[in-house]
């Protein structure tokens, strides 16, 4: 069965999402990515934390197309495991970069101003827009979403 190991550890759980929560999902990704656009040149670790946040829903949007959500404790890397068992070799350098985005966030948040400067804040502006866009096509192309 996919995802067993992160079933048997209690990660993720069964979750027949409707339509609606997967769509509420991809609304916040584009959200996060306007958000952090418009925060970018005031405040680039919020810029950055919300390029990551927009990757963090369109992959929850993802698990739950697949009928999957995290469990509460450690969302978020939960997220990050289930995605990189889900994509594959050919998103593992993407995974891994949104892994560092996560471990980063927490200090960039809540410990230190400045450990995100401007151009880091672009490029992971500029990440997050493009992984969005690929999970949210395969959020699309998945049969069981139906049109």
């Amino acid at each position: 069965m996919p995802y067993e190991e992160l079933i048997r550890q209690g990660r993720i759980r069964l979750h027949p999402a409707s339509r609606r929560e997967i769509e509420n999902l991809l609304d916040l990704a584009a959200r996060d990515l306007r958000a952090s656009q418009a925060n970018f040149d005031i405040a680039p670790e919020w810029a950055y934390a919300m390029a990551y946040n927009a990757i963090l829903q369109a992959g929850r949007a993802l698990m739950f197309s697949l009928g999957f959500r995290p469990r509460e404790s450690e969302g978020h890397r939960t997220v990050v495991n289930f995605l990189r068992e889900a994509l594959g070799p050919q998103y593992a350098a993407r995974v891994e970069q949104l892994d560092q985005m996560r471990r980063k966030r927490h200090p960039t948040l809540y410990e230190t101003a400045g450990v995100v400067g401007g151009r880091e804040a672009e490029r992971s502006l500029a990440f997050a827009q493009e992984f969005v866009d690929a999970l949210h096509r395969l959020v699309r192309a998945d049969p069981r979403q139906g049109p």
